[in-house]
């Protein structure tokens, strides 16, 4: 070892020169350690076709810085377009939350409405007054007329029934 170093030891450090030094404190030695400083890399020899060549292949010619340019200029006015849309799409759905927030609430209302008219409507009290107070009476069976319906389950009504129930058919249900 070199003279002027320490060696470690669990508790104490002692130095070449038998010194002892307790603690955990060093002092500084009284030189300085040189650094090392890096050795410049050499240029190595290139011939002069070489380095032309890699001048070449480094300089960017008009086309090129042109294409550059119409390349950028697109993706830009791609991502201005992208970031429109996504703009566009979230207002569409924020706009179509609204309205189905809208919708719930009509028919909210239309429920709570449609059930207090059910509601205030007792039908045992007009059919009471009806009778009572208007005269009406209960069909009888010789005032019911029945009939056959062609094929369909809706049915307009632009005539009177008439009296034998059968309502006209077209020729296609006759065969």
């Amino acid at each position: 070892m070199a003279a002027g170093r320490t060696v470690h030891t669990q508790k104490n450090r002692v130095n070449r020169q038998g010194q002892y030094v307790y603690g955990n404190v060093v002092t500084k030695p009284s030189y300085e350690p040189q650094r090392r400083t890096s050795v410049p890399k050499r240029k190595k020899n290139v011939s002069r076709r070489v380095s032309q060549n890699r001048k070449k292949a480094l300089a960017m010619n008009r086309a090129y810085v042109t294409f550059l340019a119409v390349a950028a200029i697109f993706a830009l006015i791609l991502c201005v377009n992208y970031v429109q849309m996504q703009s566009r799409i979230t207002s569409h759905s924020k706009e179509v939350s609204s309205l189905q927030k809208e919708l719930a609430d009509l028919k909210e209302q239309n429920n709570t409405k449609y059930n207090s008219v059910m509601d205030s409507v007792n039908l045992d009290e007009i059919r009471e007054k009806a009778m009572n107070e208007l005269g009406m009476v209960y069909a009888t069976s010789d005032q019911v007329i029945e009939y056959d319906r062609p094929s369909g389950d809706y049915v307009k009504q632009y005539e009177g029934i008439p009296e034998d129930g059968v309502l006209a058919q077209s020729d296609k249900n006759a065969k």
